[in-house]
């Protein structure tokens, strides 16, 4: 079981901002910016092109409505998207508002993220989220 698997079972706390029956959107706890989220797929699956084109599409227009409310919730000009996924063998996309191009430096973390700054984060883009 991976650590997103654990994520959406509730076994891992999470900063949880969209879900539905095959999809779970929460805040990165090592984020490139404030608000950087995954997407990820409830079924376990390492490479996201190994998803059904069914559920790669499913899995796109989900990232899509939490983008939107990224978008609204935070202070940006565009939500970048990004899928990287070597660093947890589960499928997932990284959702990160844009002020400019540099904010998709993963080479930039933000140390220590303050709880209650993502807790406040989580909860805006959820209340944004339709």
């Amino acid at each position: 079981m991976t650590i997103f698997s654990k994520i959406i079972a509730g076994e891992i706390p999470s900063y949880k901002v969209a879900e539905n029956d095959k999809f779970f959107a929460f805040l990165d706890i090592n984020p490139v910016g404030w608000g950087h989220t995954l997407v990820v797929p409830k079924q376990e699956t390492d490479y996201i092109f190994d998803l059904s084109d069914e559920d790669l599409a499913e899995m796109t227009v989900f990232a899509k409505r939490v983008a939107k409310a990224i978008k609204k919730a935070l202070p940006c000009r565009k939500v970048g998207v990004t899928v990287l996924g070597l660093e947890v063998p589960h499928a997932h996309i990284h959702l990160v508002p844009l002020k400019n191009e540099g904010d998709m430096d993963f080479r930039n973390k933000i140390d220590s993220p303050d709880p209650e700054k993502m807790k406040q984060i989580a909860a805006a883009i959820a209340g944004n989220f339709e």
